[in-house]
């Protein structure tokens, strides 16, 4: 064993102890201060039940939208060789190297009915910004990185003399990739979906600019809570995280499930 390990042992607990767990302690322990019949009249008010439908709904809309998308750009920049690669490759990072209001900002101004793709929208009858459709855009703009940078390496790894045996078997284009790529990139797109999933549920900057705040229409989870904590509803708003955390950690729960499941079957 190599030397360290009391000290290293001791940085992991206290990081994870004050920076992890002391602030989700107090999450959970908050909300009581409204008692039980509080808690439930809080999470069950026709405001905050639509802004968490609308919040998770969304994300896992936008989520499910970039498992293609981003298994696509992966594939192209993993695969082929073509002029620009290398700038579209780094282009994919920029909802990383962006602050979230500086991103929100812009999408704003490229939607609103006045933007270019928002004029062009309108005039087919859609409205993009102020809407759901606005912050399903900004949330599958800000989580699509998360998918192409957790395929990209596997894509780049996987063995292409696998495909190649199953080519000399007479397996068709459509049934190497269907029973031969798309299994080994299995639990690496679930975990590029999770993580596009969550960074989208808890997403503001980005998001709060396009959404036009209406309550019950487009007020998200996140700016709820920061509208209570103005009023100086502190229990209610640390009720509403708390909401927000359980069904993220039942969400995550499912996907560590079927990730289990899904290398399980890999190694028979």
């Amino acid at each position: 064993m190599l030397p360290g390990f009391g000290l290293s042992l001791g940085i992991t607990l206290a990081y994870l102890g004050l920076i992890v767990l002391l602030p989700l302690a107090a999450l959970a322990i908050r909300p009581w201060e409204l008692g039980l019949s509080g808690v439930w009249r809080t999470l069950t008010d026709e405001r905050v039940a639509a802004a968490l439908r609308l919040s998770f709904g969304l994300s896992a809309l936008a989520a499910l939208l970039n498992a293609p998308l981003g298994l696509l750009i992966a594939w192209t920049l993993s695969r082929y060789a073509f002029p620009g690669r290398r700038l579209l490759d780094a282009l994919v990072d920029l909802p990383f190297a962006l602050p979230t209001a500086v991103a929100g900002i812009a999408l704003t101004a490229i939607y609103a009915p006045n933007g270019p793709l928002g004029a062009l929208a309108a005039k087919v009858g859609i409205k993009t910004a102020y809407s759901p459709l606005g912050i399903f855009i900004a949330l599958v703009f800000i989580g699509l990185p998360f998918v192409v940078r957790s395929l990209q390496p596997v894509l780049q790894d996987l063995d292409r003399e696998v495909e190649e045996a199953a080519q000399t078997l007479g397996a068709t284009a459509f049934q190497r990739v269907s029973r031969v790529v798309l299994p080994a990139l299995g639990p690496a797109l679930i975990s590029g979906v999770s993580l596009a999933f969550a960074r989208a549920v808890g997403e503001y900057g980005s998001v709060v600019f396009i959404a036009g705040n209406m309550p019950m229409k487009t007020e998200i989870a996140p700016l709820l809570i920061v509208i209570k904590l103005e009023q100086y509803d502190y229990a209610g708003a640390a009720a509403v995280g708390l909401a927000m955390v359980a069904i993220s950690f039942g969400g995550l729960i499912v996907i560590n499930a079927v990730q289990t499941w899904l290398a399980g079957r890999g190694r028979r």
